[in-house]
Formats: C-alpha cells, sequence, structure tokens
C-alpha cells in the first residue's frame, strides 16, 4: 500500500536529448517513470545547406523550438563537442552546439552537457564504441522507437546518458 502511494505522487520526466551538427541535428524525447524508460519521438533538423550561415543557426534554433514546443521536455541534454583536426569545422559545429544550448535554455529547461565518449560507455558500455554499436543499443533499449538514423540514434543516447546520470548532475550542478 505504501509503495503504491509512493508511485501515485511520482511525476513522469521527459527528457530532450540533443545530437548537435551543422547539416543534421538529431533529437530524441524519452519519459522516465521511476526505472520505466519510454520512447515518445525523434526526428532531425535538416537546415539548407544552400543557406548563409546565419540562417542555417537560425533554422536550427527555430527547429529545435518547435520541438520543445511540441513535446514539452522537463529538462534536456546536449552532447558536448568533439575536437575535429580541422579548426574551421570544430568552430561552425560550436555554433551550432550553442543553439541546440540556448532553445532549450531560453525554454525555460535546465539543460545537461555530456562528453561523446561518455555517451558511449553509459548507452555500450565502452567510450569507444561506433555507430552502429549505439544504433544496435538503441532499438534493444528502446524498440518502440523503430529504425533510427545515426543522428537520431545519438540523440537518444544523449537522453538515455542524462536519464541514468540526472541525479549525479544535480548534485555537481
Amino acid at each position: 500500500m505504501r509503495e503504491h502511494m509512493m508511485n501515485a505522487n511520482r511525476t513522469p520526466i521527459r527528457i530532450l536529448g540533443l545530437d548537435p551538427g551543422l547539416r543534421r541535428t538529431g533529437w530524441g524525447v524519452l519519459t522516465i517513470d521511476g526505472a520505466r524508460m519510454s520512447h515518445v519521438a525523434h526526428g532531425v533538423i535538416v537546415p539548407d545547406e544552400k543557406a548563409d550561415f546565419a540562417q542555417r543557426l537560425l533554422s536550427l534554433f527555430e527547429g529545435l523550438t518547435a520541438v520543445i514546443d511540441e513535446h514539452r521536455p522537463d529538462e534536456a541534454a546536449v552532447e558536448e563537442v568533439f575536437l575535429n583536426t580541422n579548426a574551421q569545422s570544430t568552430l561552425k559545429l560550436g555554433h551550432a552546439r550553442a543553439a541546440a544550448l540556448i532553445a532549450p535554455a531560453r525554454a525555460g529547461l535546465p539543460v545537461a552537457e555530456y562528453s561523446t565518449r561518455l555517451v558511449k560507455k553509459a548507452v555500450v558500455g565502452t567510450g569507444a564504441a561506433d555507430k552502429a554499436q549505439i544504433g544496435f543499443m538503441i532499438a534493444r533499449l528502446l524498440p518502440t522507437a523503430g529504425k533510427t538514423t545515426a543522428d537520431c540514434a545519438d540523440a537518444l543516447a544523449v537522453a538515455i546518458t542524462h536519464a541514468n546520470l540526472r541525479a549525479a548532475h544535480r548534485r555537481v550542478a
């Protein structure tokens, strides 16, 4: 009886995971209810590659804002940038990541950040996992998600990482 009352008072948490990129930004939404994790939705925002840089960033921001408005997450998590050998590419990715950080922050959501290595380790068990391994684990952990692109699988992996580490993240923040 007591456990039932505790469960009745628990509120499910909706988490938005983001895998930022200038060409393709993957997003995934999960609901966490106690130890139960459920897939809500996922997709990819693809700005027009022919548009100028500022317009592409605006497209990312507006696309993320629309996702937030539609799915009403409680928290967000964004994958950190990995350093590329091409400094210009890394800088442009940093701009896309800024759009991915600002959109949920503007909506009033707490935003966590996780390294690529930590996301891979949290979902696959090794920080050196490849895209295929992440996709495989997403299909196992979230079978209702169906077939996902690499961008969506990565975003869902970020959301799963946050779901598993959110209590520790709140203590650190």
